[in-house]
């Protein structure tokens, strides 16, 4: 038996969910609080569905961030996660996402950071997700001061080896690729990553080697629907780029079944995937 052959056997033994080693099940992510009930119903869900990771943010089933936790509700959902070999790769502590007039909470970023450093170590995750305030009229104008803060930030986090993710986010300053390229230039930390909310144009300006994540919004796989991406053409320019990180499904938490509607947003990314390999 050749090495492809036994790869590829290999690969239908284990119930692959991919069908080539580029785009394997290891690459795909999802989010705690919206594939699970409780800490349990997300490890199932997640290993039942072939995943190796998971980002979280709050605890399933509730409106509390575990960064703002506590460590005890830390360490027993990680290990339901544990339990069933999949790991935290990211935590979403929602850091700088708030109107930076707000001078209380500005005051209080430095703590917010350590508590969120803190919720990293104990789940054993690397990253976590940073944004650049709420939107203002003119974003541009206070890109240097988004730079500086990150800047910050991750001089602190780099202490405990966890990269930091700007993510483009409309409700924010950093809301377009072009945005998100102006800002990674003034903050040349290898602390400081991307992580991408794909939009319709502007992958091109993005600094390949810094993109570490990427977001695939569940209403973006369905064709003829408004938010429709071309995921073919993303996920055949990412291998392209040597992308190696992964695709983390955000799917929402709206309706009366959430998790159902996880399932069936995995699902069409598995058949664009499949269809790209």
């Amino acid at each position: 038996m050749t090495r492809r052959e036994l790869l590829a056997a290999t690969a239908v033994c284990g119930g692959a969910l991919w069908a080539r080693a580029h785009w394997d099940r290891s690459r795909i992510s999802a989010i705690t609080d919206e594939i699970g009930a409780d800490a349990d119903d997300a490890a199932s869900f997640a290993h039942q569905s072939g995943m190796l990771f998971v980002e979280v943010r709050d605890q399933p089933g509730s409106n509390r961030q575990y960064a703002a936790g506590r460590e005890a509700d830390m360490k027993a959902d990680t290990a339901h996660l544990s339990n069933e070999n999949i790991k935290i790769s990211i935590v979403d502590a929602s850091l700088l996402k708030f109107a930076w007039a707000d001078q209380a909470r500005w005051d209080r970023r430095a703590e917010d950071l350590q508590k969120a450093l803190q919720c990293a170590q104990i789940m054993g995750a690397d990253k976590l997700l940073v944004f650049a305030g709420a939107r203002v009229p003119d974003p541009s104008s206070i890109f240097p001061r988004i730079a500086d803060a990150i800047a910050e930030m991750a001089a602190e986090a780099e202490k405990q080896k966890v990269t930091l993710l700007l993510e483009n986010d409309p409700d924010t300053s950093v809301a377009t690729c072009a945005d998100l390229a102006a800002v990674m230039k003034m903050a040349p930390s290898k602390f400081v990553g991307i992580s991408w909310k794909p939009a319709p144009d502007g992958y091109s300006l993005l600094p390949k080697k810094r993109l570490l994540n990427v977001r695939v919004p569940a209403a973006s796989l369905w064709p003829n629907r408004r938010e429709s991406l071309n995921w073919k053409t993303i996920l055949t320019e990412l291998d392209k780029d040597g992308y190696s990180g992964r695709l983390t499904l955000e799917t929402g938490r709206a309706g009366n079944k959430p998790i159902d509607a996880a399932r069936e947003a995995l699902d069409q990314l598995v058949h664009v995937v499949r269809e790209v390999s």
